[in-house]
């Protein structure tokens, strides 16, 4: 039956695959498949992840903090392969009943703390170190406004737009067409924005920024399910200055090295463990054998 033709049932029952490249690990129900602990570091940041956009806004953040001299950030990054199902053990499960990366356990004080959704994770360290996030007034409520924004609007590109265009099975013009509708309408949001400050919350950098650069400024570079050229991304030429700021910073070079699985082998540190690691394990990859 065609999807023209599709009638939904009254009720919904889980009895075939949906397809697609993550049918593997999709399914209706919460809780582990297996029996699993999460390793611990030596860190008081222990962090599970993958260098996906929502990783990279924490591994960056935890970067962020480290350059700003705040020693307590120091992390362990554990990877997390969600396509072999990791996310679905039960040391992770415990960490993030959601079974979504990435997951983040404070262990500096007598009891360890779980923090899990990204923006929360960047807030809960914004809040922690008093770093990257406005003190007070119109200022702290553009960064928060930006931050939220960020989590209601990427499920649009991730689930919606990537999804349909990279991923599904079959190509549905009615999903690609209106997810691409609103993409362009949240790059237009940012580049009119960007048009009149210099960053998400004004003239300081924030973990708003943190938060929008690993999708939109992917998004701009025609790096994320290579719809670059669909989306005639050049044309939002304010988000591409913006992007080109963000990318130039030292921290966020490391950030979005971490957890990483694709590209170039000297961008990618499966793990991080040290700052060294940047160094040494990068270079690993490329020795000879």
């Amino acid at each position: 039956m065609s999807d023209s033709q599709y009638t939904p049932p009254t009720v919904w029952a889980w009895v075939k695959s949906s397809g697609g490249r993550f049918a593997n690990i999709n399914r209706p129900i919460a809780g582990s498949t297996h029996e699993k602990d999460l390793p611990i570091g030596r860190h008081p940041m222990q962090l599970y992840s993958l260098g996906t956009p929502n990783g990279v806004k924490v591994t960056v953040m935890l970067e962020e903090l480290l350059a700003l001299g705040h020693s307590g950030a120091e992390y362990d990054a554990w990877l997390i392969r969600i396509s072999e199902g990791d996310q679905f053990g039960s040391g992770f499960v415990a960490a993030n009943p959601n079974s979504k990366i990435p997951a983040l356990i404070d262990r500096s004080g007598p009891e360890p703390v779980r923090v899990f959704e990204s923006g929360a994770i960047l807030l809960y360290l914004a809040e922690k170190f008093d770093a990257l996030l406005p003190a007070a007034g119109a200022d702290r409520a553009a960064c928060l406004s930006w931050l939220f924004w960020q989590m209601g609007s990427a499920p649009y590109l991730g689930g919606g737009f990537g999804h349909f265009y990279a991923y599904a099975p079959t190509k549905i013009e009615y999903a690609i067409d209106r997810f691409t509708m609103e993409v362009k309408r949240q790059l237009d949001v940012l580049d009119r924005h960007l048009a009149e400050h210099e960053y998400m919350a004004g003239s300081a950098y924030t973990i708003a920024d943190i938060a929008i650069w690993p999708w939109y400024g992917a998004l701009a570079k025609g790096l994320l399910y290579g719809g670059g050229e669909f989306l005639q991304v050049q044309d939002y030429r304010h988000v591409q200055r913006w992007t080109d700021a963000i990318a130039a910073r030292p921290a966020v070079k490391r950030g979005r090295m971490v957890n990483r699985l694709q590209g170039d082998p000297a961008s990618q540190l499966h793990e991080r463990h040290d700052a060294s690691d940047f160094e040494t394990r990068t270079q690993d990859k490329l020795a000879p054998g």
